[in-house]
């Protein structure tokens, strides 16, 4: 069996997934709806509430979070692959997705601090 026998496939299985996901998505999204409102809530106002200007300091403080963690696994990588006498491309990814992953993580955790200070102060 070689690699074009498994196209087509491949093809059929990341269209059915890619299809479940987008439903499922958009079922769950009625159905949190529907929950609200039983519970005399309106969804109109929980949207608007969420939509405030701290959703972009959290995708802010995440990307560059994200961006710090890239920037020290590369000096990381590039410092050990000195230390260590290696020459050519260095083969550690687990440094890049583990600094990202860090970084990013610590970036959403700062934007939770400021927005837990926030509705502190406005309370």
């Amino acid at each position: 069996m070689n690699s074009h026998d498994l196209v087509f496939p491949m093809i059929i299985i990341v269209s059915l997934g890619f299809f479940a996901l987008i439903f499922s998505i958009v079922y769950l999204h009625k159905r949190e709806k529907m929950a609200m409102i039983e519970r005399g809530m309106d969804p109109r106002a929980y949207k608007a509430q969420s939509s405030s200007h701290l959703r972009y300091l959290k995708w802010a403080f995440l990307l560059m979070g994200a961006g710090f963690g890239l920037f020290l696994a590369n000096i990381l990588d590039r410092t050990m692959m000195t230390a260590l006498n290696h020459s050519g491309d260095s083969d550690n990814p687990a440094i890049y997705f583990s600094m990202i992953g860090l970084f990013g993580g610590l970036g959403l955790f700062i934007s939770y601090l400021i927005e837990k200070k926030e509705t502190i102060d406005k309370e």
